[in-house]
């Protein structure tokens, strides 16, 4: 088998079928590797992800010197930085000591917390698939969301900002254009302009990379939305709560824990966007329409059909 690399994506040679023919061929597929956050005083999280640019060592990041690389900020440390936040490890960027890929091996990235007593720590020493979200009951929900304060409320703009985004963020999906196997999301301000775009094979990752990517380059989260190629489930719900970001929008259906948590935290949460709709399950009044139709409370309740 001939392998051709290119970041994120490899050519494999695979055989094509229909109903009456076979013939060789290539296909372009997702990379998914390893990539090992080791918390220094907590523990271990290895996560399944899709690295869509090179690896460079030595990178890192201070609170003193800010990023250490070449120009922009590295995927690599977006991602372990947007993990770490999300998962409540740490709040601001100052309450981290230093952030690094190891040297010896760029599949790791070593954490240092300046206190990692204050913590909050959900779980420790696992390994995250690409498609890993939360496992456990109830009491793992108040474990996920717990310490998130609620989200602003300065964001406003037109439905039809939310497909011009999703579109925009599709045609800037290179590794899903070649393989059609990606998740992506987008980080927009209320102009609908997109801040950051990241990709992954793992919808967290994705979204993880992105907010991360914005801690580290000292970009807006506040006022701002998510744009999801995905569905939207408790764990992408929480990790947008905890950014504080106002709105998620995505291209697939919400989960009711989903929609439980953004309207608790006061996030406009809007699935099913395509095509110039959207449904609006949560705190609807961000999304500025002519016609004053009723509260999107009334426009999701279920159809009673006899």
């Amino acid at each position: 088998m001939t392998f051709i690399h290119q970041h994120g994506i490899r050519a494999v040679s695979a055989q094509r079928f229909d109903e009456t023919s076979r013939s060789d061929d290539a296909c372009w597929v997702v990379e998914e590797e390893t990539l090992t956050i080791d918390v220094e005083g907590i523990g271990a999280y290895t996560l399944m992800w899709t690295p869509t640019e090179p690896v460079a060592a030595p990178c890192g990041f201070t609170p003193e010197d800010g990023v250490l690389a070449g120009d922009g900020v590295p995927e690599v440390l977006a991602l372990a930085a947007g993990f770490a936040f999300t998962e409540g490890l740490f709040d601001r960027l100052d309450e981290i000591r230093s952030l690094a890929v190891c040297p010896d091996s760029r599949g790791v990235v070593r954490l240092a917390l300046a206190d990692p007593q204050r913590a909050l720590v959900r779980r420790r020493n696992v390994v995250v698939g690409s498609s890993c979200g939360i496992c456990g009951g109830r009491e793992r929900v108040e474990d996920v969301v717990r310490g998130i304060p609620p989200v602003g409320d300065r964001l406003r703009l037109e439905p039809s900002r939310l497909d011009a985004v999703m579109a925009a963020m599709r045609q800037r999906q290179a590794v899903w254009l070649a393989t059609g196997g990606t998740h992506a999301a987008a980080i927009f301000d209320s102009s609908g302009r997109i801040i950051v775009i990241a990709e992954d094979l793992g919808r967290h990752n994705a979204l993880d990379k992105a907010i991360g990517k914005c801690l580290l380059a000292g970009l807006p989260l506040v006022g701002c939305g998510t744009a999801l190629t995905s569905r939207v489930t408790l764990e992408m719900a929480s990790k947008a709560a905890r950014a504080g970001l106002e709105l998620v929008a995505a291209v697939s259906a919400a989960s009711s824990l989903a929609i439980e948590v953004t309207e608790r935290f006061g996030i406009t949460l809007c699935g099913f966007v395509r095509n110039g709709r959207a449904t609006a399950f949560t705190h609807g009044r961000r999304l500025l329409v002519e016609d004053a139709a009723p509260a999107c409370g009334q426009l999701c309740k279920p159809l009673h059909i006899a």
